[in-house]
C-alpha cells in the first residue's frame, strides 16, 4: 500500500473563472506551509507533428485534448514523495517544450484545471475539491484578454474558438462537473471562501490525517 504524504486541493472552474486568484490567495495564508501547483493545462499533448492547420482544428476545451493519465501517474508520484517532470505547453505552436518544470513533493499539492473534476480517477485522488463560479460574461472578458496579450491571438481567433469551443465544451463538462465539488466559491476569491479553505488543510496537517 502507497502511503499519501500530500493534500491534495483541486481548484477548479470555467476558462477565466479566477482560479489563478484564488489558488494564490490560499497559498498566500498557508504560512510555513510547502505548497506546490499542478496545472491541468500543460498536460495538453504534444502536437507538434501536425500541420498549422490540423492543429487549429483541434477542440481543445474537450477532455480529450490533454493527457490527464500522464497527469494521474505525476500526482500519484508526488503524493508518494517523489519529484516529477511536469510538462511545459506552448500555446502559440501548440506544442509540448522539449524540457519540463521540475516539481519537487510538497505537504499540499494544488491542483488547477478547467477539466480536473471531469476525469474520476484524477479527482479522486483530490482530499479536497473547490468550485470557482463565476458569470459568463465576466469569464468570457477576462479569456479574451489574456489570450490577446499572453498568448498573441487575435479577438477574431478568440471569439470563434469561444462560441465554437469553449461556450459548449463549459456547458458539456465543465459546468456539470460542479456537482463533485466540496466547496463552491461564487465570483471568484473571497476572504471567506478563502479562510474555510486554509483552516480545512491546516486543521487536517494538525490531527496529521486526509480530508477525506
Amino acid at each position: 500500500m502507497v502511503i499519501r504524504k500530500s493534500l491534495v486541493i483541486g481548484v477548479a472552474g470555467g476558462s477565466g473563472s479566477g482560479k489563478t486568484t484564488v489558488i494564490k490567495a490560499i497559498i498566500k495564508e498557508l504560512t510555513n506551509i510547502d505548497v506546490v501547483t499542478l496545472q491541468h493545462d500543460a498536460y495538453y499533448k504534444d502536437n507538434s507533428q501536425l500541420s498549422p492547420a490540423e492543429k487549429e482544428k483541434i477542440n481543445y476545451d474537450h477532455p480529450d485534448a490533454l493527457e490527464t493519465d500522464l497527469m494521474v501517474r505525476h500526482l500519484k508520484k508526488m503524493t508518494a514523495g517523489e519529484k516529477i517532470e511536469m510538462p511545459q505547453y506552448d500555446f502559440t505552436s501548440h506544442s509540448r517544450k522539449t524540457q519540463g518544470i521540475i516539481k519537487k513533493p510538497a505537504r499540499v499539492i494544488i491542483v488547477d484545471g478547467i477539466l480536473i473534476f471531469v476525469d474520476k480517477t484524477l479527482r479522486e485522488l483530490m482530499d479536497v475539491r473547490i468550485f470557482v463560479n463565476t458569470d459568463n460574461d465576466i469569464r468570457f472578458i477576462r479569456r479574451l484578454q489574456r489570450d490577446m496579450k499572453e498568448r498573441g491571438r487575435s479577438m477574431k481567433s478568440v471569439i470563434e474558438q469561444y462560441l465554437s469551443s469553449v461556450k459548449p465544451m463549459h456547458i458539456a463538462f465543465v459546468q456539470p462537473s460542479r456537482r463533485y465539488a466540496d466547496i463552491i466559491i461564487p465570483e471568484g476569491h473571497s476572504r471567506v471562501s478563502t479562510a474555510v479553505v486554509v483552516n480545512m488543510i491546516k486543521q487536517s496537517i494538525a490531527e496529521g490525517r486526509k480530508l477525506r
